[in-house]
């Protein structure tokens, strides 16, 4: 286990998307997030306190989390110094990077000089079997979005609370970094090799109760040219009974990919389903979720009111309103 609370590096990201895997954990552990540790030039900011490392480590915090999750995830040589002083103040470090922390020597050298442990948690530690496609008991339920970084892992995690409260069987299962670190377990699906994802993702959600829900976190788009191979994955190992499709309206293009705008709803609905019906028949679309982040109250409600009635399930912004909706669109499956 990690030890916790953590200090989040924020590092020298560009804007507060960059820092998503801090934000996910700010926000849905907030007992494990004592405080962010930003470089001069940092564009993202948790609205927690500003700590150095000797601060942090005296206000108890015995993680050093990498909160960034950047392009092609790789460890900054600007991050270096940080990461050495944390390992001599006490911390342990962690990260979801695909640049691993055990495979920088400086940073194994150090960590082994000051009886620290480096935490790489976007390494699979399981030997994974290929997908069978065979049928399994229990339902579950797959976040799908029009681009990366629109809140999949968010309307999962709110999901998973608002069927908890209703009393409902529910389970929120982790695919990436941040998801890992925020419940402790999971697949990190973007490092397993290729012809092994859509069985790691039986393996995430094995027979169960016929009433028990699993709720997916759902990685890439189908969608984006970097990441959707990551997406088909999910769809085609998790065989959903629901999908909930997820949305950010006010993106001009792809995430990484100037020039590719966004798919409609629509688009995305109708190549979801081709999809999960080849996995699963009986696959629906079960609401929309809509990350609306960047609209005032008053956009994000009219927004909301025309996907709905366009769409004809329940759109909502579960972050700002809760997925009580989406819950029981589900429970009523």
């Amino acid at each position: 286990m990690i030890p916790t609370p953590y200090l989040l590096f924020l590092g020298d990201a560009p804007d507060q998307l960059a820092a998503k895997v801090a934000q996910g954990i700010r926000d849905w552990r907030p007992e494990f997030a004592l405080g962010q540790l930003r470089l001069p030039g940092c564009g993202a900011d948790l609205k927690l306190a500003d700590m150095t490392l000797t601060e942090a480590h005296a206000a108890g915090a015995r993680t050093l989390v990498i909160g960034v999750a950047n392009r092609g995830g790789i460890i900054s040589a600007k991050w270096k110094t940080v990461l050495l002083d944390a390992l001599a103040a006490g911390f342990d470090l962690a990260s979801g990077l695909h640049n691993l922390l055990r495979d920088e020597p400086d940073l194994v050298d150090a960590a082994a000089r000051h009886g620290r442990t480096l935490h790489d948690v976007r390494v699979p530690a399981v030997q994974y079997p290929i997908a069978s496609g065979v049928k399994r008991t229990g339902k579950r339920c797959l976040a799908v979005g029009t681009d990366c970084s629109v809140g999949k892992m968010y309307t999962a995690l709110a999901l998973d609370t608002a069927m908890r409260d209703a009393g409902l069987k529910a389970t929120f299962r982790a695919t990436g970094q941040t998801g890992i670190l925020i419940t402790g377990d999971g697949v990190p699906l973007d490092a397993v090799i290729a012809d092994f994802m859509a069985g790691s993702i039986e393996w995430l959600t094995p027979d169960n109760d016929p009433d028990h829900w699993d709720l997916i976190e759902g990685q890439g788009s189908l969608h984006h040219l970097s990441y959707s191979g990551v997406s088909l994955a999910l769809i085609h190992g998790g065989q959903p009974d629901a999908l909930i499709l997820c949305h950010e309206p006010t993106r001009t293009h792809m995430r990484g990919l100037p020039g590719r705008p966004l798919p409609s709803l629509e688009t995305m609905r109708d190549t979801a389903l081709v999809m999960a019906r080849h996995a699963n028949p009986a696959c629906i679309v079960a609401g929309v979720s809509v990350n609306t982040q960047h609209m005032t109250e008053a956009d994000a409600f009219a927004y909301l009111a025309e996907v709905e009635a366009r769409m004809g399930v329940p759109a909502v912004d579960p972050f700002r309103q809760g997925a009580t909706r989406l819950a029981e669109a589900l429970s009523a499956l």
